[in-house]
């Protein structure tokens, strides 16, 4: 089967042996895993405060302060994310595991900078700068499921070649004596 040059190939696991040992053993996993339900909360909080200043009139300073603190979680999750790829699959952006959710957080990134620029420019009126930065938030949406799913693919490929350890290993004590291991029925 014919490797695709960008993302993953369909018969190559998420993680080799190797990227799944660095991945356990590097602290900026756990730095990952407390950073992105941290900025998910303060995305959530952020989306009612500008749909309330959208409906209302009212909050501004407050929707305008959560977009920001949002942003800036929002760049420490890239740049420890960045840090985190660089460790596992020795590259900073782009590893093929990772491909797609990288192009897409580029995506992320500029609507959110976008945000930023018309804000300390004031290019852009604030309702503009709030649909804006509703337009950053569906993007980080999309692009939060896309981690998502890659997550509930690592952990099924573990949950399979922790099976497959098993099988292995029941084989292993059935040809070894003879007789098969408890469980195991010939």
């Amino acid at each position: 089967m014919q490797q695709r040059r960008h993302g993953t190939d369909p018969a190559r696991p998420l993680y080799t042996a190797e990227e799944r040992a660095r991945r356990d053993a590097t602290p900026w996993t756990l730095v990952q895993g407390v950073l992105a339900p941290v900025q998910f909360l303060v995305f959530l909080i952020s989306v009612v405060l500008v749909l309330r200043y959208l409906q209302t009139g009212q909050g501004e300073q407050a929707a305008t302060l959560s977009i920001v603190i949002k942003t800036l979680l929002l760049y420490t999750i890239m740049i420890t994310g960045c840090i985190w790829e660089k460790v596992v699959f020795g590259r900073y952006l782009f590893a093929p595991a990772f491909f797609w959710e990288d192009v897409f957080s580029m995506l992320v990134l500029a609507l959110h900078t976008a945000y930023l620029v018309a804000l300390f420019t004031g290019s852009m009126p604030i309702r503009e700068q709030m649909l804006l930065a509703l337009a950053a938030y569906a993007a980080y949406a999309i692009n939060a499921t896309q981690f998502l799913l890659k997550l509930r693919a690592a952990r099924l490929q573990a949950e399979a070649d922790a099976a497959g350890d098993e099988a292995a290993a029941d084989l292993s004590d059935h040809s070894s004596n003879g007789q098969p291991s408890p469980g195991v029925t010939a």
